[in-house]
C-alpha cells in the first residue's frame, strides 16, 4: 500500500501490498471463529492526532452506538477534511488477505464484500494504497485524519452512510493487534487501512499499518 503520507522511496515501493497488509492475513479466520464482544461506554470528546496503538482488545468509543441501517452495497467513500473522494469496489480473499484494487486503479478503494457492508452492523472494512511506483494513491492523505472527522458512504439504496472518526491508530507489523482491528462488534463500525511507518528499502516494506476507527453517527437521502 506503500507508506502513508508519504512519496516513494525508489522503484518498486509501490509494490509492497501483501507485506503491508501481513496482520490481515489472519482477517478471515478471525472474524469467523469469534462472536459479538460487548462495547464500552462512550465518554471522551472528539481531538487528537496519529497515536500509537493502546494494544487493547477493544478500540475507543467517542459517541453512543447508532441504530445499523439497512444491506446496501457501498458506492463511494468521502472524507473532505483531507480531500479523499473515491470510488468503491468489492474485494475479496486472496491468500487468505483482503484482494485490493490493482495499482492500474490507484484512485479507488476496496471493500470487504464478504464482511459486513458500511452501515450495518459489524466492523466494515476498507483498504487501499497510500503510493505507488510514480505517485500517490488513495489513501496517501489518510494519516493525516483527526478524530471527529467526517467520512460520507453513499450507498445503492440512495441512502449515505453517516461515520464519524474515533481514533487513528499506527498499528506496528511486529504487534499488530487483529482482536482490536478486526474483533467483532454489534455496533455498525467501520475500519479504513492503509500503510505507514518507515519504508525499508531492502525488504521493500513498510514498519506499520494506518487504521482509522470510525462509528456511524447517521444516514441522510443522496
Amino acid at each position: 500500500m506503500g507508506a502513508a503520507g508519504e512519496p516513494n522511496d525508489g522503484p518498486g515501493a509501490g509494490r509492497t501490498w501483501a507485506a503491508a497488509v501481513i496482520g490481515l492475513i489472519l482477517l478471515a479466520a478471525w472474524l469467523l471463529g469469534h462472536g459479538h464482544a460487548p462495547s464500552p461506554p462512550a465518554s471522551p470528546r472528539p481531538g487528537g492526532n496519529l497515536a500509537a496503538a493502546a494494544g487493547t482488545d477493544q478500540p475507543p468509543h467517542l459517541y453512543a452506538a447508532h441504530v445499523p441501517l439497512p444491506d446496501a452495497v457501498p458506492l463511494r467513500l468521502d472524507i473532505p477534511s483531507v480531500g479523499i473522494h473515491a470510488p468503491l469496489v468489492p474485494r475479496g480473499l486472496k491468500d487468505g488477505a483482503v484482494d485490493p484494487p490493482p495499482y492500474a486503479t490507484p484512485d479507488v478503494a476496496g471493500w470487504w464484500s464478504d464482511g459486513p457492508r458500511p452501515g450495518t452492523a459489524g466492523a466494515a472494512i476498507v483498504v487501499g494504497h497510500v503510493d505507488t511506483e510514480t505517485s500517490p494513491a488513495v489513501f496517501f492523505g489518510l494519516s493525516a485524519i483527526t478524530r471527529g472527522a467526517l467520512i460520507d458512504i453513499p450507498r445503492s439504496d440512495g441512502t449515505t452512510a453517516e461515520f464519524a472518526v474515533e481514533a487513528v491508530e499506527l498499528q506496528q507489523k511486529s504487534h499488530f493487534d487483529p482482536t482490536r482491528v478486526y474483533g467483532s462488534t454489534p455496533r455498525p463500525d467501520l475500519r479504513l487501512i492503509t500503510c505507514g511507518g518507515t519504508f525499508d528499502k531492502s525488504t521493500q516494506t513498510y514498519s506499520a499499518n494506518v487504521v482509522i476507527y470510525a462509528t456511524l453517527t447517521g444516514s441522510h437521502h443522496t
